[in-house]
Parts: C-alpha cells; structure tokens; sequence
C-alpha cells in the first residue's frame, strides 16, 4: 500500500525502506508486542527439546498461547516451521506453564485456542496455498517499514479453497482430524446454541453492520466470544441468553462515549474480563443498536 504525507495542500509520498539486519524486526516486534498485536511477552529465541527454537513465545489476554515465526528470507518455511513447535508446544504443558508462572502472568491458559503467527513482509504462491488448504488456522501478518520511521501492518487476505478431488478431500480430512488434537475451532453457531431468537436476530444485525465497514475484516469464533479483528482484535462480541456483551479494544481515556454507554473496566479497579480492551459495552435491544456501532467503529479505527 501506499502511504502519502500530507502538509498543507501538498502531498509526498513516503517511500518503503529496508531493515538493517535481520534480527531488527524481531526485537521491534519483541520490544513492542503489547502495542503491536495485543500480546504479552514471554520468551526470545525459546529452546525446543528437538534442537529448534521458537523465535517469539507470548501468550494474549485470553489465554492463548502465541508462537510468532518471522519469515526473513523468500527460502523460509515459517508455516510449517510453525505447526512443528505448536505440537512440540501441546505435548510440553508443562514447560510453557512454568514459563508464566516464572513472569508472573495470571491468566488462565486457553489449551483449546493456541495461535501461530507468521509475520513477513511479502508472501508467495506456496505460502498462501499452504495456509488456505490448512484445516488449522495460520495467522499471516505482512509488514512494511516506510521512511518517517512508520510501521505499517496489515493481515494478509486470503480464503479457504473448496476442494472437489475426492482423493484430496480425503486427504484433507485426514490432516484435518490428526490436527484437531492441536487447536479447537468454533464457530458462529455455538455461540448461538443458548440464546433466544430475538438475541440471535440482534447479534445477526450487529454482525452485518461490524463485517460492513471492511472487506478485510475476519471474523474469528473463540471459545468464549466472537473477535473481529484486522490485524488485532478491534471488538470482541460474547452472545449471551439476554443479551450481547461487547468489548471494545480501546485503552481507558481514549473513547468518545458522551452516552455513557460503556463501562470502563479499569476503574475504580482492574474488572477481569475475555476480550480485549478496556470497555464493555451491553447490547439488550436494536434501538441501541445504532449508537453502540458507533463506539465500534471508534475502536476500529483505532486499530486499523
């Protein structure tokens, strides 16, 4: 993409530049993995008992634990360099568990949802195949460095193919039930098994009104909620039996709510909590509907 600086009535196009080596993008990610991707920092370069090494370990503020592989060559195989330490990662427990309890991280571990995140700057043609035909699911971030010192992020966009070989749709189905062991997948569905209609019709509205403002935006079930997210959650929506409680990914101070229609879960103390950010928001009925998508899209375009 593009980046233009504009100053007055003119505008300058600001240019991409190269890394010096290739460990700087590793520790400016490292150094700022909260801001970044919404990730708390565990481990540089972590040891694996088969001899490889985890470049970033973290886990995020739902519990899940987060491998990032960095791709800094067109040779490297970060995603299936990736799969091979989240199974070495799922049959050492105990070794991650003991790695938070070592920083102190009291968040309850989410086994169910681990992620690997691939972040490079460009992908091929076997990248994105390898990730579409995948029954598990890779998250492919792309970067650029532009001059006036700006990072820019967004998630690589790509779709799940439809297979219609029988001989590789078996396969496919075999891959996929040898990985379920590795990472559980949800859908939009469960989190609509318990509620009533009339929150199921209320959720269905919200959903159009989020998936609208942008055609890159996905659309991810976790075990607890339903994030939409670029290339970090921007909202994250729990479907409950009475109501939809949402959370919005906006730091305490930053949202324009002059309805009072969020709760600050910072104050007067930290309120535990799925979902990212520090507000809440209830949506009961759809004459809210209107003035609760805009605190949505404030958070949206603070994380694009």
């Amino acid at each position: 993409m593009a980046l233009f600086k504009i100053s007055g009535s003119d505008v300058k196009k600001i240019t991409a530049k190269d890394l010096d080596l290739e460990k700087t993008l590793q520790s400016l990610f490292e150094n700022n993995l909260e801001e970044i991707l919404n990730i708390v920092f565990l481990a540089h370069e972590y040891s694996t008992s088969f001899g490889g090494r985890i470049d970033t370990l973290g886990i995020d503020k739902n519990g899940s634990p987060c491998i990032i592989e960095y791709k800094k060559s067109q040779n490297d195989n970060v995603i299936n360099q990736g799969l091979s330490y989240l199974r070495w990662l799922l049959d050492h427990k105990a070794d991650f568990e003991i790695l938070c309890q070592s920083k102190k991280i009291d968040i309850e571990i989410d086994w169910d949802s681990p992620r690997v995140i691939c972040i490079a700057e460009s992908y091929n043609k076997f990248d994105l195949d390898t990730a579409d035909i995948l029954p598990i699911n890779i998250e492919l971030l792309r970067y650029r460095i532009y001059d006036e010192d700006i990072l820019y992020i967004e998630p690589e966009n790509y779709q799940k193919i439809k297979i219609s070989t029988s001989s590789i749709t078996k396969k496919v189905k075999f891959e996929k039930e040898r990985l379920e062991k590795l990472q559980k997948t949800y859908s939009v569905d469960d989190h609509l098994k318990n509620t009533t209609e009339k929150i199921k019709a209320l959720y269905l509205k919200l959903r159009e009104k989020i998936i609208s403002i942008d055609e890159s935006i996905k659309e991810e079930p976790k075990k607890l909620y339903i994030a939409y997210k670029l290339a970090t959650n921007f909202v994250d929506v729990e479907v409950r039996s009475k109501d939809i409680k949402i959370f919005l990914n906006v730091r305490s101070g930053q949202l324009d709510d002059p309805k009072n229609l969020a709760r600050d879960l910072t104050k007067p103390k930290h309120i535990g909590h799925w979902g990212n950010g520090d507000y809440e928001v209830k949506l009961e009925n759809e004459n809210q509907l209107d003035e609760v998508f805009e605190l949505i899209k404030q958070s949206y375009n603070l994380n694009k």
